[in-house]
């Protein structure tokens, strides 16, 4: 299964500047996703971080891991979330940086479910940039009906 983004945006909430995830490549129901965020000069974020040095800060990276996480849970549930549904962090553990991501960079988001139990689902999560681990992550999320 794959998603342009046309269908990221029917099934995130996020909008620009926080949409983080361009094209999944591949999902496997109940097991994996892989994905993709392309990183270009004109991320807002690069202004400030850093004007002489742009590199993608670190919780962004996670949060673009989450992103592709929570497409993987929709895709699991076969769900479309509506409006009133979120996912939200419940936790990220061992978080580890190995190399800053900079402009034009190509990251590859992959997400494995580890269990889903009382309505938490665990991945462990990795972003490589050219095959190269850039950051890791074991992430917990779960899913609420808002509004």
């Amino acid at each position: 299964m794959k998603m342009d983004i046309h269908q990221i945006l029917k099934r995130l909430p996020h909008r620009y500047p926080m949409l983080l995830v361009d094209r999944v490549v591949e999902i496997e129901k109940n097991v994996r996703i892989r994905a993709i965020k392309n990183v270009t000069i004109n991320e807002p974020f690069f202004n400030g971080h850093f004007p002489h040095r742009p590199v993608m800060p670190g919780v962004l990276i996670l949060e673009a891991l989450a992103q592709a996480a929570a497409l993987l849970s929709f895709a699991s549930a076969d769900q479309d979330p509506g409006d009133d549904t979120v996912v939200y962090f419940a936790g990220i553990d061992s978080a580890r940086f190995k190399r800053p991501v900079e402009p034009g960079d190509q990251v590859i988001l992959e997400a494995e479910i580890d269990r889903v139990k009382a309505g938490i689902y665990k991945y462990n999560a990795r972003a490589l940039v050219d095959g190269e681990l850039v950051a890791s992550a074991i992430l917990m999320c779960t899913m609420r009906k808002v509004g």
